[in-house]
């Protein structure tokens, strides 16, 4: 080995400590580059990519089975266009309860579920990815889509169909994910059989891909070419892939600016600690740096040296950090796919190599300029005890500080700790900025909580004490508590319920002795001159201001003639609030004007809300559900009870008790951002203790002398941490601002890219109490950090201390 490889290993096996320091420095910012550039790589069009992988379907075609056998449907697949198809697969549609074991809060029902029977995951077309579990095998097991919405939640757990004969029980022996959302749950295909009701013929399915497939114009002429296939009025609806890529890539727009922000700044903290250690680790080494130059080594050698005693443990945590961001990587892709409703992209080997080959460069170039300052010294200034030129005016600025702090009425370690930050103003820049980084970073976790829960309260608006829905066989009433525009399921075609006589229902609910108010919801398609397809209308009868929905602008309508809509309508229809918008009813022209911008992130397409009275007299759509406030003191399930008994011959149900849940979107997303944030401050504390180390390293001599003066243990520490402390609380006033600026300015970034408007109140989620928090959340990052090497360096005995260099 040559002598400058050796003067390497020795320097590392020497100087452990900062050895260790440097390699969990690379570590962690190898981990944070690598989770950062996985979730900014996974927010590249990952329903294309998505889509791509599984073959997805163009168009997913629902056929009438008494209309068509799956013989005559299968010679579809030749119709013009087609590239490639899948079926047919046999579906029927059910109304599935939680079986024994699955905890269901009162009066929340499951939505109806279509079912497709399919022998395979992987068919040609929309290869389903399994999330969980395995495949149906035999009949009676059952495969859930992730995007139905179901509360049973674990392999193994049963649904009962009580509305079919013998009530039967399906198994969920896993869960998958269809980028085309073609079904809702998947079967073997002779367990259809046993799920189709007497006198009943199951339907079919068929997935088809084309060549042209990229406009509306071309998939309404696919869909053409396979109706013109088929038998006459076989084919009873179609979904188009373009369809579902609109719903998916609003999810992307609406998350993309946050993982953005938190993956740029896990990058930037990454960076930034990993340099100030390195440097930081070579300047400690100056005075053996005069040694080596002193025994004949030249500038060059000194700097090849020194800057291989930084990469050697930069590497060995590099690799650690490439190998530690990809397990944190999984989890959180896992929950971005959840988060756009496409499947996980996975690890990009590309991105490891390049955030690895990234980070030994940026490691190489710090410790080459901190080595190269070094070895232009002289050898005699290198030799003065590790003091570098030029050193004049800030050991003037150290005197100054430690004069002021001396004057304070505080304990003598404490001053020396305080005015220690002004010894070395260079490297606690490098800290402050970790605790500035670090304590945005968690304003804005707390910002993106608290406008989380806003969303959640504002989808949750339809709180009631009681629910009036159509009735089921088997069962209750369907689709207890649905807000508007909240689909049945992936896929799921419902059939709209009759609606019961709106007169008969309000005899039943003023005849109940209980009954404090209730309003009624119906929905209607309508055209409206200028917006694509139809928008869809809810009429609202009673007291519809109890429906609780939050509003951007305006104010909810008051009456007929008034209507308030979401900022997708507004936008589509070129409306704003205070304009009138005739749309046609069945050759009818109704004319609303606006009052109010509504937030709801339930609304996925063009929708507007109105009074029932807006229509002409007997024109308006029927409500098919009841929201209902009961008086203080009444039992609401009592209550439900009674009012069932009434409403029974109308085929209505009542149910009491309608609860409302955390989104998973939003709990996803919420645990996205503790994941990051907590990995964030590990970071800004990973540099306080880094900085607090060398600290400690360069000045042992100092402390050994102080504790030969009577110094104690406990004033040790307190002089440690006191020396943090100034940084922590600048870092924190800093960092708080620019947490609550990154705050205001994602959150509305989030809403446009999805074509929605937060108000204020979704922004303002800061209480005096959590800003002052927040802002010693500075001191608490340094504290924290620090603590370790000052507890460190009380234990140190005085005579080792004194032998040190």
């Amino acid at each position: 080995m040559s002598a400058l490889g050796r003067v390497v290993r020795a320097g590392v096996r020497r100087r452990r400590t900062q050895s260790i320091a440097i390699g969990l420095a690379a570590l962690v910012a190898t981990a944070s580059s690598v989770l950062g550039g996985s979730l900014l790589v996974a927010s590249q069009e990952p329903f294309d990519q998505a889509f791509a992988a599984q073959a997805g379907a163009h168009l997913t075609a629902r056929f009438d089975g008494t209309r068509a056998t799956a013989a005559q449907l299968a010679d579809s697949a030749h119709a013009p266009g087609v590239t490639a198809s899948a079926g047919p697969f046999a579906t029927v549609t059910v109304d599935p309860e939680p079986g024994p074991g699955t905890a269901v809060p009162s009066g929340e029902t499951m939505a109806p579920m279509t079912v497709a029977g399919r022998a395979d995951a992987a068919d040609g077309v929309d290869n389903v990815t399994l999330l969980q579990g395995s495949w149906p095998s035999r009949p009676g097991e059952v495969v859930l889509a992730d995007g139905y919405g179901s509360p049973v939640r674990e392999v193994g757990r049963t649904l009962r169909l009580p509305g079919l004969p013998g009530a039967p029980t399906l198994t969920v022996v896993g869960f998958a994910r269809s980028v085309s959302r073609t079904a809702d749950a998947w079967v073997t295909p002779d367990g259809i059989a046993a799920l189709t009701a007497p006198g009943t013929t199951p339907g079919y399915e068929l997935l088809y891909r084309f060549a042209d497939a990229g406009s509306t114009d071309a998939m309404a002429a696919d869909r053409a070419a396979v109706a013109a296939a088929v038998p006459a009025g076989a084919l009873t609806g179609a979904q188009s892939w373009l369809t579902v890529k609109q719903g998916t890539d609003r999810n992307t727009a609406l998350f993309l600016p946050f993982l953005v922000s938190f993956g740029l700044l896990g990058m930037v903290m990454s960076v930034l600690v990993a340099g100030n250690v390195v440097a930081g680790a070579v300047g400690t080494a100056t005075r053996r740096i005069g040694v080596l130059k002193a025994l004949g080594c030249t500038p060059a050698q000194v700097v090849r040296a020194y800057v291989g005693q930084a990469l050697i443990p930069a590497a060995v945590g590099i690799l650690l950090g490439v190998l530690a961001g990809n397990l944190l990587t999984v989890p959180v892709l896992s929950t971005t796919a959840q988060l756009y409703g496409s499947v996980t992209s996975g690890i990009s080997p590309w991105l490891d190599a390049a955030v690895a080959g990234g980070a030994l460069v940026a490691v190489a170039l710090v410790a080459w300029a901190a080595a190269a300052r070094a070895g232009r010294l002289r050898t005699v200034d290198a030799l003065a005890v590790g003091r570098t030129a030029g050193t004049t005016r800030r050991d003037a600025l150290a005197a100054r500080a430690a004069a002021l702090a001396a004057r304070l009425p505080l304990p003598r370690a404490i001053g020396l700790g305080l005015a220690q930050p002004f010894a070395r103003p260079a490297r606690a820049a490098g800290m402050l900025a970790a605790v500035v980084f670090g304590t945005a970073a968690a304003v804005f976790a707390v910002g993106m909580g608290g406008s989380m829960a806003w969303v959640q309260a504002a989808k949750n608006h339809d709180t009631a004490d009681v629910v009036v829905v159509p009735a089921r066989p088997g069962g209750p009433g369907a689709g207890a508590g649905a807000a508007p525009g909240v689909g049945a399921g992936a896929g799921a075609l419902p059939a709209k319920p009759v609606a019961a006589d709106p007169a008969a229902v309000t005899t039943a609910l003023n005849g109940q002795s209980g009954t404090a108010g209730y309003y009624g919801t119906g929905t209607g398609d309508v055209k409206v001159p200028g917006v694509a397809g139809t928008t869809t209308v809810f009429v609202f009868t009673g007291d519809s201001a109890q429906a609780g929905y939050r509003m951007v602008t305006g104010h909810w309508f008051q009456g007929p003639g008034e209507a308030v809509a979401p900022s997708t309508f507004l936008t589509e229809a070129s409306a704003k609030v205070g304009d009138s918008v005739t749309f046609q009813d069945h050759g009818r022209a109704v004319t609303v004007r606006i009052v109010g911008e509504v937030f709801d992130p339930h609304m996925q397409t063009n929708e507007l809300l109105t009074d029932a009275g807006s229509f002409p007299a007997g024109t308006e759509p029927r409500p098919d559900t009841w929201a209902v406030h009961v008086k203080p003191g009444t039992d609401p399930a009592a209550y439900a009870t009674a009012l069932g008994g009434a409403l029974a011959p109308l085929g209505l149900a009542a149910e009491a008790g309608q609860q409302h849940g955390s989104s998973d979107v939003i709990a996803a997303l919420n645990s996205l951002t503790a994941t990051l944030t907590l990995l964030l401050v590990l970071v800004a504390g990973l540099g306080v203790f880094n900085t607090v180390v060398l600290e400690i390293r360069e000045r042992v001599r100092d402390m050994g002398v102080a504790k030969a003066l009577g110094m104690t243990p406990r004033q040790t520490v307190g002089m440690v941490l006191a020396s943090v402390l100034l940084v922590g609380a600048v870092g924190g006033a800093v960092g708080l601002p620019a947490g609550l600026a990154l705050h205001g300015l994602t959150l509305p970034a989030m809403g446009h890219s999805a074509g929605l408007n937060f108000p204020a109140a979704a922004t303002d989620v800061f209480g005096t109490p959590t800003l002052v928090l927040l802002a010693l959340g500075g001191v608490l990052i340094a504290v924290l950090g620090a603590l370790l090497p000052a507890v460190r360096a009380a234990r140190a005995r005085t005579v080792t201390a004194l032998r040190a260099e």
